[in-house]
């Protein structure tokens, strides 16, 4: 019998003990996501160089095995102010911390001590896989056009797979996005001047990374290097001139919100980003647009930006 790979649940919950199983359930923890894959068994293969009087290769001994799981899922808040959305848990497992205001508004910024983690179950035809301890990397993207995204990458320690019981998935608590467009995304600006925006991302530049030792094995999140990439319609100079900007290396605020109605809004605020150097120029439908790097940098800590939903 072949396994339908169309056959697929996913479940994430927040760990209150690290590497302990959160014990998420399709009623309360399914994951609405898109172009799900996975690397179930990632590690090291240790040979035993062994010497023999005859040719041969040699055996290996599988160590320092983490899985990786990698999906989108679309940037759409609950639909409800003061309510977190159900990718919440998905943002704290990449090192966010998460504030509700009950009835006004949730907000994630960056943390960097004791950054949580998650558990994830991926069920496929059948058979269940666990990633324990996972903490990961988001980009926030966000195209003229499109849905807007958010794509996680998630590393943690590996639990060897079993058939189970296939879970029931409850994705009631996942709304509609609305698609990145004039009138759905009012505010794209840098430095307080309004820009024509083609494309944006925001990497958070997690570094994920194994650490096995006697007495502790984890997945750790060492550092964070935001960064993030836009294309805009280029302006006069005199109105806005990236190059200056990345000379001065000041600081430059950058505002985006998207979503209308109460509850569907989402705002990012990077208050201090570099300008980093304008590389090339791209022509679109014969207009000039400047493909725009920059870099947000904390200012007192953990303040690189926010995510605000309202």
């Amino acid at each position: 019998m072949s396994l339908n790979w169309k056959e697929k649940v996913l479940l994430v919950k927040t760990e209150a003990t690290y590497g302990t199983d959160a014990a998420p359930t399709g009623a309360a923890n399914a994951v609405l996501a898109q172009d799900v894959q996975l690397k179930p068994m990632e590690g090291t293969d240790v040979s035993r160089d062994l010497e023999r009087p005859y040719f041969g290769a040699d055996a290996t001994i599988p160590t320092e095995l983490m899985s990786e799981i990698s999906f989108d899922v679309e940037l759409a808040p609950s639909g409800t102010a003061g309510t977190a959305p159900p990718w919440g848990a998905l943002l704290r497992a990449c090192g966010m911390a998460e504030t509700i205001n009950a009835g006004t508004s949730v907000v994630y910024n960056p943390i960097t001590q004791a950054p949580e983690s998650a558990t994830i179950h991926l069920h496929i035809s059948g058979t269940r896989y666990v990633i324990l301890g996972a903490r990961g990397n988001v980009r926030f993207d966000l195209q003229a056009q499109a849905v807007p995204k958010l794509r996680f990458t998630f590393k943690g320690l590996f639990v060897k797979p079993a058939d189970v019981v296939y879970p029931t998935a409850d994705l009631t608590a996942w709304t509609v996005p609305q698609v990145v467009t004039m009138g759905n995304t009012p505010v794209f600006q840098i430095d307080g001047t309004d820009l024509v925006m083609r494309s944006f991302a925001m990497d958070l530049g997690n570094q994920i990374e194994g650490r096995f030792l006697v007495g502790k094995e984890e997945v750790k999140l060492g550092d964070r290097q935001e960064s993030i990439e836009t294309t805009v319609e280029a302006l006069p100079l005199t109105s806005f001139d990236p190059f200056q900007r990345a000379l001065d290396q000041s600081a430059t605020a950058l505002q985006l919100q998207h979503g209308t109605g109460a509850g569907r809004i989402a705002t990012l605020d990077v208050p201090a980003a570099q300008m980093q150097r304008p590389q090339g120029l791209s022509n679109a439908q014969n207009v000039k647009e400047w493909p725009l790097r920059l870099v947000p940098l904390p200012q007192v800590g953990n303040d690189e930006f926010t995510l605000t939903l309202t």
